[in-house]
């Protein structure tokens, strides 16, 4: 074999080459990288997700998820920033929610909005405000996108925030009753970081670790529901649910309903069997509505116990004004999600001239009807002319969000407080999370929702529930506070 000896000037040549073509491949491959990973990404923590293409993840006010939300994201981030630049210490606690709504969400802009309006209330409280306490708050915003999709990333960004320098300990809000939320909760839990729910109502939500609701539970609201009914001398029902799989808050309400009404004693009663729509089938649920309507005008129930949510509540208010029997009045009693509903589609379902009540998550007029069940200063903050009026002008309260995220976040800010009152340098989410089953007594939380203590299955004591008529104008008009037993817990 002929042997070949390349001179070294060639060799050194060839090396070159092959070494300058490793680089630029290699730092073409992270050019390419850095250039997909730059367009994927929204802001700090927050990316791009999904074939929409929507923004979701985790920010402390510098990214605006909405438009809408622009004027409470940016008081967050300054209160934020004045946190991180002050001498106190801090921890962080994220509300998390879908902020990017689509068609598969039961709730609306405004409700979201109301609801972090409520969330900074409670930081400002508690920094700087009348409850002010140690150690302060950082509050992150948590988009878990359009009907939760992306939750498990959302949830992710939250654990990697526990042990870095955000020091999050606590994880509010949580979203409505659905499987991808529940999920959420369990992974959340896993990672010893504590959880306080502010709309969460589904009842087979309990006895998980590290978490409690301040919102009534639906056992909660259908007992609350069928007491009012009782005292008002209403004897028949019917239950129309909705049995899409997935949907707990429909499901669990209406199992509730149908224990909680009938009593042979006092001739309470069931008139037919539970009528179901599927709300996950298209083009179908809404022809079931119509002919639910014939039904009921055979069965004629003095009251319809609806159990579904508050957009499929607008179809079938529309199929009952249609119905063929006009010389009988229908009452249709709902639960809570009827809260999300914007004041146009509450005027719109007025319009059917069918008589509505629900019951709701809260009201700010719960305090001025029954004063000792509600903390008269947390109420004066959702009052006319008060703190949440003059800072977000042009927002409505009755929905109740703004008041159940305030609690919330206030329960877990009473959390910290308590955690650290022995001195500890460190806070954290276990420690958090302890302290809830130690809110009893004086140590209850005087929310603006009602007095806040809970039972060792996480589900608050005695929670108030308020009885709402939906009026001619579409607004959401108190009638009175009721409760699972019929009296709410009072402030002690």
């Amino acid at each position: 074999m002929v042997r070949i000896e390349w001179p070294l000037h060639i060799v050194r040549r060839v090396v070159l080459a092959v070494v300058a073509a490793t680089v630029l491949a290699v730092g073409g491959w992270f050019a390419v990288s850095w250039l997909e990973d730059s367009r994927a990404r929204c802001g700090d923590g927050v990316v791009k997700r999904g074939e929409d293409q929507e923004c979701v993840g985790v920010t402390d006010g510098s990214y605006v998820f909405r438009g809408h939300l622009t004027p409470v994201e940016k008081e967050i981030e300054k209160e934020n920033n004045r946190v991180e630049n002050g001498d106190e210490p801090y921890v962080s606690v994220a509300y998390m929610t879908s902020f990017t709504l689509d068609g598969t969400d039961s709730n609306s802009d405004e409700s979201v909005r109301h609801e972090l309006q409520g969330a900074y209330l409670a930081q400002y409280r508690h920094n700087r405000g009348d409850l002010a306490a140690s150690p302060k708050i950082r509050l992150l915003i948590a988009n878990t996108g359009g009907g939760s999709a992306h939750w498990r990333y959302t949830v992710g960004e939250l654990i990697k925030r526990k042990n870095t320098g955000d020091k999050l300990v606590a994880v509010t809000g949580l979203g409505p009753s659905t499987d991808a939320n529940r999920a959420a909760v369990d992974l959340l839990s896993k990672q010893g970081i504590a959880m306080v729910a502010s709309t969460m109502t589904a009842t087979s939500i309990k006895d998980i670790h590290n978490f409690v609701r301040v919102s009534p539970t639906n056992a909660d609201e259908a007992y609350a529901a069928a007491a009012y009914l009782k005292r008002k001398k209403f004897r028949t029902a019917v239950v129309v649910q909705d049995a899409a799989k997935g949907n707990l808050y429909a499901t669990t309400l209406g199992s509730e309903f149908t224990r909680a009404f009938p009593n042979r004693a006092t001739g309470h009663r069931l008139v037919a069997e539970t009528m179901t729509y599927d709300s996950s089938v298209a083009n179908a649920w809404e022809s079931e509505m119509n002919f639910m309507s014939s039904q009921l005008c055979d069965e004629e129930p003095q009251v319809i116990y609806f159990a579904g949510r508050g957009t499929h509540l607008m179809r079938f208010l529309d199929a009952l004004s249609n119905r063929a029997c006009q010389n009988v009045e229908f009452t249709v009693i709902a639960g809570d999600d009827t809260t999300n509903l914007t004041r146009e589609q509450l005027a719109a379902a007025a319009k059917t001239q069918v008589r509505v009540l629900y019951t709701g998550l809260a009201h700010p007029d719960m305090y001025r009807t029954d004063p000792h069940a509600v903390s008269a200063p947390s109420a004066r903050y959702f009052a006319a002319g008060g703190f949440l009026d003059t800072t977000f002008p042009n927002n409505s309260r009755e929905d109740g969000q703004a008041i159940m995220a305030h609690d919330a976040v206030l329960t877990a800010a009473r959390g910290i407080q308590m955690a650290a009152s022995e001195g500890k340098v460190t806070v954290t989410g276990d420690a958090v999370a302890r302290m809830f089953h130690q809110m009893n007594g004086g140590q209850q939380v005087a929310g603006a929702s009602g007095f806040l203590s809970f039972q060792n299955n996480g589900n608050p004591r005695d929670k108030a529930v308020p009885v709402l008529r939906l009026t001619a104008t579409g607004r959401a008009e108190f009638v009175e506070v009721s409760a699972a037993r019929g009296t709410p817990r009072e402030g002690q």
